[in-house]
């Protein structure tokens, strides 16, 4: 938090409520975990010449590049979790509630709202929902939902993604980290109960 004010208070002397900075982690609606290359106005027909915008690299989609004007709204975009806040985060999965899905017609648009929030936790509970669901079904003989695999795909992706760069590793090592982290913490539990 210092950083980011400081940063603020930095950019806004020179006249600009700039909060991010070039090689900035973060989190940009779907495009997942992208670094800040650049801040700068672009030319382009039909773009306003004076408007700044962060150019954005996202990590996991090679030859893709964003622009997000630095004046749109903050929620557009948010720094990739603290170490600490993914460790936290990751501990407190067991307690993380499923999603209530009383219209199997509308799971799609609950998805999609999930996606849109770029929170953490929304997407650890749609990762579980869908995880349940699936094992329900093939338990049951039926194929997994095409827009369950594609959410479940999706949310993985980018939580894997926020994870493997706020832990310092590659995105293959999270999901095992994850699940050696909820393994020791139930075998604790048990030790102490």
């Amino acid at each position: 938090m210092e950083k980011l004010e400081n940063c603020t208070a930095a950019k806004m002397r020179k006249g600009r409520d700039i909060v991010f900075e070039v090689g900035d982690y973060v989190i940009c609606s779907n495009k997942g975990v992208c670094v800040v290359e650049n801040i700068t106005t672009l030319n382009i027909s039909g773009v306003d010449k004076e408007r700044e915008y962060y150019i954005l690299k996202p990590l996991y989609m090679t030859g893709s590049t964003v622009y997000v004007p630095v004046d749109s709204p903050k929620e557009s975009m948010r720094y990739v979790l603290k170490r600490e806040e993914a460790q936290k985060l990751i501990a407190a999965i067991p307690e993380i509630p499923l999603l209530v899905i009383t219209n199997e017609k509308l799971s799609e648009q609950m998805y999609r709202e999930c996606i849109k929030t770029n929170d953490c936790a929304e997407l650890v509970k749609m990762i579980k929902t869908i995880y349940l669901r699936k094992q329900k079904r093939i338990k049951a003989g039926r194929k997994v939902t095409a827009v369950d695999a594609k959410y479940f795909h999706l949310a993985e992706e980018n939580l894997y993604g926020e994870l493997a760069v706020s832990l310092e590793m590659s995105r293959d090592e999270v999901e095992g980290y994850i699940a050696e982290a909820i393994e020791g913490k139930k075998v604790m539990k048990q030790s102490r109960g």
